[in-house]
């Protein structure tokens, strides 16, 4: 049985009717079984893009079958979706797991399926993910890697059953098992910062959480040599999401075979993704200079208007004055 596909949505009518345009033109979306979470009304300005979403779904044909999730409250992102997958997988097994923001290519609902049936007794291998990152060379078709990303991916129940919710607890494991230079892809990425900024409620990220897991119980992802998805949502329509370019990838045209390999790091991989990390930290860093420089602006703007004002007041106080001798004189 092909496995099932959640899609979890929001408030992005746009972003959720070309994921499911893209995601239908698979040639096995009519033998998939497709469900579809979409999140409650945050405020009232939601009810409407949120109810246009709900009508669209209805309305959409291509799959075996279509379940639609409506949640009468907002559960937000993580919530939602650690909710989701995990009834999914307790029902199923196993699941592939998409956001509104997330374009597919024909195929990549066929090799996410046959590597959910290769390596479902492989205990080595919890997490398949059919985003790859930039690279500048070319790849193995497939290859082995600490790094779950998120963007399109599938797991089984096995693999979800290790997923640990408590961000403290990953953090005080990771740092017991001197795991943090792995976590952080030698010192490419600042991911324990950010499982730091969950635990202190800076950010709402399960993926981090899902992330650190992975590392802590020392288990696989499964990469492809080319990308079967690509992330349409860095247009700053998410709540988690800025403009960038620098996930930017083609969708592969091509199918891979998944030939036997034995389960470790490649070194030059691992080279690839470590530069790619440095580039997503360096452009995080550039936006954050930007953010600095246009609140500096901002404060010298309010310096300004502040001190002609305070000298309107200091003109106004010395009036007032004069006023009041004039009075007393009379």
């Amino acid at each position: 049985m092909y496995s099932p596909i959640a899609l979890f949505v929001y408030n992005r009518p746009d972003h959720t009717k070309r994921s499911i345009e893209a995601l239908s033109k698979n040639e096995l979306a009519e033998k998939s079984e497709l469900f579809v979470f979409s999140d409650g009304p945050q405020n009232e300005s939601d009810i409407k893009v949120v109810s246009e979403i709900r009508s669209y779904l209805r309305t959409v044909k291509g799959f075996r079958k279509i379940n639609i999730v409506e949640r009468d409250n907002n559960l937000g992102l993580s919530n939602s979706i650690v909710g989701g997958v995990t009834e999914i997988v307790n029902n199923f097994n196993k699941i592939i797991v998409l956001e509104d923001d997330i374009l597919s290519s024909s195929y990549f609902l066929t090799q996410m399926n046959l590597a959910l049936d290769k390596y479902e007794e492989i205990d080595e291998v919890i997490n398949i993910c059919g985003y790859t990152f930039p690279h500048n060379i070319k790849l193995p078709e497939i290859f082995f890697c600490f790094f779950p990303a998120v963007w399109g991916w599938a797991t089984w129940k096995r693999g979800w059953d290790l997923y640990e919710k408590d961000g403290q607890k990953l953090l005080n494991s990771l740092e017991e098992k001197k795991l943090f230079d792995k976590l952080n892809h030698n010192n490419s990425y600042t991911f324990k910062r950010m499982l730091e900024d969950e635990i202190n409620s800076l950010i709402d990220s399960w993926g981090i959480k899902w992330y650190a897991s992975c590392v802590l119980s020392q288990k696989y992802t499964l990469m492809f040599g080319e990308s079967f998805v690509k992330n349409i949502g860095h247009d700053k329509t998410g709540k988690h999401s800025e403009i960038t370019n620098v996930h930017n990838v083609e969708l592969s045209g091509s199918k891979f075979e998944l030939k036997y390999k034995k389960i470790e790091e490649d070194e030059i991989v691992k080279q690839q993704l470590e530069e790619y990390l440095f580039k997503v930290l360096y452009d995080s860093h550039l936006k954050l200079s930007d953010v600095c420089f246009e609140r500096l602006q901002l404060i010298n703007h309010l310096t300004q208007t502040a001190e002609e004002r305070l000298k309107i007041i200091n003109s106004l106080s010395s009036e007032i004055m004069q006023l009041k001798q004039i009075i007393n004189k009379k």
